[in-house]
């Protein structure tokens, strides 16, 4: 069947597997000479496509363990994030790194190592894990942690799947009182105040700031900044009742179909972002957590915004030291050419992740969204100038990007 990444772009067609159990992935990866595990689909670019074989886990969701003392959970692979929270949360705990979207599974957060507003402080994904149940391209299945397998562990964590099929995982989740989220909001007038006021939140759990990336002149960089922390009970509004997990889930909306492709550009993309700079209530306000933490997933099926042709996502790290520069160097560019992304997101990185294969490292993380345009894509090669050379892309139609590609054989068994 024809998949892609949640980009919609590339689309390959694949041989799909979905197994009901472990025993099943065991035999799968026993008759095939490559494969790739897939979770929830949320991955970019075609992080989780193989034509031979391509192994979606999402059946594997079964939750083995749970300790209510410290929060240690073990599930198998294909648990969702949404299936977490849906279980625990109404008992005081909550992931303790998540992504954008609730709608990731374990296993994909673990092999993208993902990380979400809290990086600066609590690190990405793996940095919470205990171990990892692993199935091997010989047909074995080994514990890693930090005193089992400790490199396969560590290469595991952002490794993609290129190091095995993950089949359960054991990791810690983070204790709260409620299931709201104190969240202060700042509008800035451009980059210098932008950086600042994500400086200033640095002690704060949880930060980010959504930048205009086609604003330019002395507006260049401006954006809306959040911050966020976990409500307290103390926190709780009257009407609240004492109420510590009562928050009524957000009725989603569907996008129900793709729009023409013309109807992103200059004009469309830029009024979008004027609407919500402007409309960006400043001052603090207690939300829900669906509100603070996921609040594209009120939008289902989002991804159709860009077009038929799909889109990718442009993220790169830069160093505290040269970030103010090199961001404006970037947004520049993107402004002057009239094609940036309303998911334009910047976040303050911590220390680097312990996989050697992960993506953070400390600096602003900068991630935009592109539509799969020939000139989009000659965009990309001009914003990776200057940092190790360009990244070459190839244009619609003329094969498969670079980045994200699954293993073209079977990995040999690490020893």
């Amino acid at each position: 069947m024809m998949l892609s990444g949640w980009g919609n772009y590339p689309r390959v067609d694949c041989a799909v597997l979905r197994p009901r159990d472990t025993e099943q992935v065991m035999d799968t990866i026993g008759a095939r000479s490559t494969l790739i595990a897939r979770g929830a689909g949320r991955s970019y670019g075609d992080a989780a496509l193989n034509r031979a074989a391509t192994v979606v886990v999402t059946r594997l969701n079964r939750i083995a363990s749970f300790d209510p003392s410290s929060g240690v959970v073990t599930c198998e692979a294909g648990t969702t994030l949404d299936e977490l929270i849906e279980v625990f949360l109404p008992r005081g705990w909550f992931p303790w790194v998540t992504p954008g979207t609730r709608f990731v599974t374990v296993g994909g957060a673990i092999a993208s190592d993902v990380h979400g507003k809290n990086h600066h402080l609590d690190g990405t994904f793996g940095r919470h894990v205990i171990s990892i149940d692993l199935a091997l391209a010989d047909g074995s299945v080994v514990r890693c942690s930090d005193n089992e397998n400790p490199d396969l562990f560590a290469a595991t964590q952002g490794g993609m799947g290129l190091t095995g099929v993950i089949l359960r995982a054991t990791f810690r989740l983070r204790p709260v009182e409620t299931d709201l989220v104190v969240q202060d909001t700042t509008r800035t007038q451009n980059l210098s105040e932008t950086l600042h006021a994500l400086e200033d939140a640095s002690e704060s759990t949880y930060s980010v700031a959504w930048i205009d990336c086609l604003a330019r002149g002395p507006a260049l960089g401006r954006g809306v900044v959040y911050r966020g922390e976990h409500a307290t009970l103390g926190d709780l509004l009257p009407d609240r009742g004492g109420r510590a997990y009562g928050t009524a889930p957000i009725r989603s909306r569907t996008v129900p179909a793709s729009p023409p492709s013309f109807a992103l550009n200059r004009y469309s993309m830029g009024a979008l972002n004027a609407v919500y700079y402007r409309r960006a209530k400043t001052g603090r306000a207690l939300v829900s957590y669906q509100t603070f933490f996921y609040p594209l997933d009120a939008l289902l099926h989002w991804n159709r915004i860009y077009g038929r042709q799909g889109f990718v996502q442009h993220q790169c790290v830069l160093p505290l030291a040269s970030c103010a520069e090199a961001l404006r160097e970037l947004l520049t560019m993107i402004a002057a050419r009239g094609t940036g992304s309303f998911l334009a997101v910047l976040k303050l990185c911590g220390e680097a992740a312990r996989g050697p294969l992960s993506f953070p490292f400390r600096g602003y993380t900068l991630a935009l969204d592109f539509q799969a345009t020939a000139g989009n894509f000659s965009l990309l090669t001009e914003l990776g100038r200057g940092r190790g050379g360009p990244w070459r892309a190839p244009l619609p139609g003329q094969g498969r990007p670079r980045w994200g590609r699954a293993p073209a054989r079977r990995l040999p068994a690490p020893r």
